[in-house]
């Protein structure tokens, strides 16, 4: 028998859910759109939801938009997890991640144009790809895999390029990303010690298909 609490309690939950994820996806567009001065009526409007059911989820815009980037950082990493959560070495770990995240700035456009909108503080964020490449380096300079010093460093170096790639991929629509991400794939790998004939295999291996993966498309 079905408890008559749980069913209505159940129902508001997914309702309240809905709407924030409501508000998360309107916010997640003013942001690639570059609106960051959008007035919340706006983006209330866009969601489709009353002035008054903001306020039942966030205290500001500002409150929203960091939600809402924390959201794309959270749902890129968990992709990128899922696509490479069959590899074992940390170094075929990395460039399978990072030739991923290349290809990702043209099939998750809004997506991508929220994190290069980030700029370089995605390198620190403690969500996405930056905590994840720098597991990767540091477990690949245990194993011998990278000759790397400095974590960080190395983490800033490949994250810059990154956020390279992307701007340039974003303003160059004829280059072909797979090609551009492999290439500065291997770059980094070489740039950590890897010798070129490795790189190449590292950069020539089939990757997982991003087409496979229902949810690997934009954010909104």
């Amino acid at each position: 028998m079905t408890d008559g609490q749980t069913e209505p309690t159940n129902r508001l939950e997914r309702r309240k859910q809905r709407t924030r994820t409501a508000l998360l996806r309107a916010a997640q567009a003013f942001i690639a759109a570059g609106k960051l001065n959008a007035p919340i009526l706006e983006i209330t409007q866009a969601a489709d939801i009353g002035m008054g059911s903001f306020y039942n989820h966030f205290d500001s815009k500002e409150e929203l938009f960091a939600a809402a980037v924390a959201d794309v950082l959270d749902s890129h990493g968990e992709l990128l997890d899922r696509l490479t959560e069959s590899l074992t070495d940390p170094a075929e770990r990395f460039a399978c991640r990072y030739r991923l995240c290349g290809r990702l700035f043209r099939r998750q456009s809004q997506e991508s144009r929220i994190m290069l909108s980030i700029g370089l503080s995605l390198l620190s964020s403690d969500r996405g790809l930056a905590p994840r490449a720098k597991r990767d380096i540091i477990a690949a300079s245990e194993a011998g895999r990278f000759q790397v010093h400095d974590p960080d460093i190395a983490l800033a170096i490949a994250g810059g390029a990154l956020l390279g790639l992307g701007q340039l991929l974003q303003e160059q629509t004829d280059r072909d990303d797979a090609q551009a991400a492999d290439d500065v794939t291997r770059d980094i790998l070489q740039l950590f010690g890897v010798d070129a004939a490795q790189a190449e295999r590292l950069t020539s291996q089939p990757l997982p298909d991003l087409a496979s993966y229902s949810d690997a498309g934009s954010a909104a």
